[in-house]
């Protein structure tokens, strides 16, 4: 009867210690923020993100939440994580704005895709954001873009956390290409970790002949050496365009399922939520 009740002890005190340890293995906790009204290939981007990364969550142990609502960009919500998403777009209320900056300059992770960066003069997202764009970024404006979305051969350029997997090249996911006003390779503040290689070009199909690139540098994915953060460019599926006003909306391209991207956002994820500033 003893050794009954000593076995049951036991179980019970090893399934306690079981389900704490099991709570307390998560690594951090992200929280993605995005807008999905405009735009189909950014609308389905979102939808397959808040897809893809909760089960990413589930395999590397981290807990992921989304949610529509920037006015959760505030000081007391943020506190609950440790990186932060922009999914496509970037706040907009002054009290957001400060609220990001004062997290991202206490140590905070973040990382933007694709349109999250984007600004323009005399268009409806200007560049009215000098810290995000010109300091944070270090980007500035939008400069222009590869259309059609089309896949790219990527180019390391630098070993780290987020790249040291990853082969020398390799090919992304379908994307639309953004060039930017800034040169990033004069701003010493700024890591440029992924290029487009010149085996691309030319790179898009038009119609306009602006809208294909023949040669340049271009980066896509780059980190700020004064912040834990990381912008990929990627976040712009393919769509059948032709077919919009008949409310089909099909995608025709994934951000996701590619190995090698897969990698570099895992790795990204993992890097801002455990890892330390460069």
């Amino acid at each position: 009867m003893k050794k009954t009740f000593l076995l049951c002890f036991l179980f019970i005190g090893l399934f306690v210690t079981n389900s704490l340890m099991a709570q307390q293995k998560k690594k951090f906790k992200v929280i993605a923020f995005y807008t999905a009204n405009s735009d189909l290939a950014h609308i389905s981007f979102v939808h397959e993100a808040n897809v893809w990364l909760p089960k990413m969550a589930k395999e590397y142990n981290f807990e992921y939440d989304s949610t529509a609502n920037w006015n959760n960009l505030n000081e007391k919500f943020l506190a609950n994580y440790q990186v932060v998403l922009f999914l496509d777009t970037r706040p907009e209320k002054p009290e957001q704005r400060l609220a990001f900056q004062k997290y991202m300059e206490k140590g905070g992770g973040w990382m933007g895709f694709h349109f999250a960066a984007f600004s323009l003069n005399n268009s409806a997202i200007p560049q009215n954001w000098d810290w995000y764009h010109n300091t944070f970024l270090g980007s500035g404006e939008y400069g222009s873009n590869t259309w059609r979305p089309t896949s790219a051969i990527l180019k390391v350029e630098v070993k780290n956390s987020v790249t040291a997997t990853l082969p020398e090249t390799f090919k992304a996911q379908p994307n639309e290409w953004y060039r930017w006003k800034n040169d990033l390779r004069n701003n010493p503040d700024i890591d440029i970790l992924l290029s487009i290689d010149s085996t691309s070009f030319p790179l898009g199909t038009g119609p306009k002949q602006s809208e294909i690139w023949h040669n340049g540098f271009y980066p896509v994915v780059w980190s700020n050496k004064k912040f834990k953060m990381v912008y990929v460019n990627m976040g712009h599926n393919d769509m059948d365009y032709e077919h919009r006003y008949d409310n089909t909306n099909k995608s025709l391209s994934s951000s996701f399922g590619n190995p090698n991207q897969d990698k570099l956002l895992i790795n990204a994820l993992l890097w801002l939520g455990t890892g330390k500033k460069r």
